[in-house]
């Protein structure tokens, strides 16, 4: 969860960049654990927020996409259940359903997946959604930066996350350390 939130307060501070967040009930709970924070840690970094269980949200219908201008989908973080639901297309909520529009309208869409180890399951289901387009992105900090801190590691990764998506940054590289 403190690379979701990071990742957002990049993203808003971008130029031309809308975000819209939708924070799952697990989520809430992971928020909770590991930041000690509430879903506006997340949804107040976002333009738009939206409920988990809202099926009729923009993000659930292919047409509301603006594929033109540079629409993609983060998971961040990508639990093992949510993968699975993207790979055998099971929309049980609006994450499920707007990573399987991004996925049949092909825009990007970016996992971060942090379950370790993997099971020969998550491991099929990782391929199938390669497959299918995603990038699959285990949270893997590169610590041949040196970071010094927490939040030196997590500007690191979104950085390879922007990159991903196109996304002019400031966050750390190799070789500008």
């Amino acid at each position: 969860m403190p690379l979701a939130r990071l990742v957002l307060r990049e993203l808003s501070a971008m130029n031309g960049v809308e975000t819209h967040c939708v924070v799952s009930p697990a989520a809430l709970s992971v928020l909770e654990i590991e930041c000690s924070a509430g879903p506006e840690a997340l949804t107040a970094l976002a333009d738009y927020a939206h409920s988990a269980d809202n099926l009729a949200a923009g993000p659930a219908s292919g047409s509301w996409w603006h594929g033109a201008d540079g629409s993609a989908m983060l998971i961040i973080p990508c639990s093992m259940g949510t993968l699975g639901a993207l790979a055998g297309g099971d929309s049980r909520n609006l994450i499920h359903r707007a990573g399987d529009v991004a996925l049949k309208e092909g825009l990007p869409l970016v996992l971060v997946t942090r379950e370790s180890p993997l099971s020969l399951v998550h491991l099929r289901n990782m391929l199938a959604l390669k497959e299918a387009g995603a990038v699959i992105m285990p949270f893997s900090p590169g610590f041949y930066m040196l970071p010094q801190t927490l939040e030196a590691m997590l500007r690191q990764f979104s950085g390879r996350i922007f990159d991903q998506l196109g996304l002019r940054h400031e966050c750390p590289r190799w070789g500008q350390q």
